[in-house]
């Protein structure tokens, strides 16, 4: 069973960048899909994008697709997303979130969720 733990999370201007990093333990790291998902105040969870087992396989939400990328390093057992020009609607809870299947599409059915962290994007 994976244990995940976000970390990177801040205060960012609208524009700037931002790297949020998903740290794993226990399990066989590279036998789980990763994905970012985010959840704003008073809204529902989302899916932002999803890595597969080796990193080739990636998925991306519309509303981040150009912005966001996420990438995986199964030696030291992280994941993480690199954020550009960021915009005051991305600011959210950041949640990393592991599955075992190799599928990175929608709809996001993780098992395995970090407790998340902060990023807030001001204007």
């Amino acid at each position: 069973q994976v244990q995940l733990v976000e970390s990177g999370g801040g205060l960012v201007q609208a524009g700037g960048s931002l790297r949020v990093s998903c740290a794993a333990s226990g399990g066989t790291f590279s036998s789980y899909a990763v994905g970012w998902l985010r959840q704003a105040p008073g809204k529902e969870r989302e899916f932002v994008a999803a890595v597969g087992w080796r990193g080739a396989l990636t998925y991306y939400a519309d509303s981040v697709k150009g912005r966001f990328t996420i990438s995986r390093d199964n030696a030291k057992k992280t994941v993480d997303l690199q954020m550009n020009n960021l915009k005051p609607e991305d600011t959210a809870v950041y949640y990393c979130a592991a599955r075992e299947e190799n599928i990175v599409s929608p709809p996001p059915r993780y098992k395995y969720w970090g407790q998340g962290t902060q990023v807030t994007v001001t204007s």
